[in-house]
């Protein structure tokens, strides 16, 4: 409920356009004069937009019928991905962490299933704390195993690697297992921790964000890594801001 809630102008969006390829096929067809269904793939387009702006066949009524209802069709389809768009963005910069903020305390279960307070770690470690979509997913197992090969080198650096997502401790518990983390893992129930730092989503909201914060000992952020599809370069820009503290 509450994620329809959250995404409700995109459900919208998505709702409204499911019937404009069927629209939009009836039209191209009657614009470029064929009952073919290949002219949906073909990619001409200049006689259509044509037709759609102007008026290239004002004695037919048919035409001009399912231009006017193409245009305002068009026109409340780009009206709600443009709320979409603004309401997402609204909300999750509400509560952005950005540089120079200092992070939250917070407590969560580790893979193990212990509390896990990062406030114990303020004053004693730089901190790399990642956000990630979801355990044993491609991307994420990548990332993860990329910090997991270089992670002798943050601790050197006198760093934490800290992974945060939604999934339970037992899931966290098989992810680790199975690739051999042996750094932290956090269930973040209900996405607390990842609304407190505002971290974005991807995908229209339908993708959990992949961010990185690097976090010096007095608990502010010295640098953020945004990419969902880069995860390994994660590890890399982790390792790069450390070694210039160093």
């Amino acid at each position: 409920m509450e994620w329809i809630i959250k995404n409700l102008w995109f459900i919208l969006f998505v709702v409204w356009g499911l019937p404009l390829g069927i629209y939009r096929s009836k039209f191209r067809k009657l614009v470029y004069e064929t009952q073919s269904w290949t002219i949906n793939i073909k990619p001409v387009f200049f006689k259509e937009i044509r037709a759609l702006i102007g008026n290239i066949f004002p004695q037919n009524p048919s035409y001009i019928r399912f231009r006017n209802f193409y245009r305002f069709y068009l026109t409340v389809y780009t009206l709600l991905f443009a709320a979409y768009l603004i309401f997402n963005q609204n909300t999750e910069t509400m509560n952005k962490i950005e540089l120079g903020s200092k992070i939250p305390s917070f407590t969560l279960k580790d893979q193990n299933g212990y509390d896990f307070d990062i406030s114990k770690l303020i004053g004693k470690k730089n901190l790399v704390i990642y956000f990630y979509p979801k355990d044993d997913t491609p991307g994420c197992t990548k990332e993860a195993c990329s910090f997991q090969d270089m992670y002798q080198d943050f601790i050197d650096a006198d760093a934490e690697v800290i992974g945060i997502s939604g999934q339970s401790s037992e899931s966290h518990k098989i992810f680790a297992d199975k690739y051999h983390l042996t750094f932290v893992l956090l269930a973040d129930d209900g996405n607390k921790i990842r609304k407190q730092f505002g971290v974005p989503t991807s995908f229209f909201g339908l993708l959990p964000g992949r961010v990185t914060y690097i976090v010096n000992k007095e608990g502010k952020v010295i640098f953020t890594f945004n990419s969902q599809m880069n995860a390994e370069k994660h590890v890399e820009e982790a390792m790069r801001i450390l070694k210039q503290q160093i």
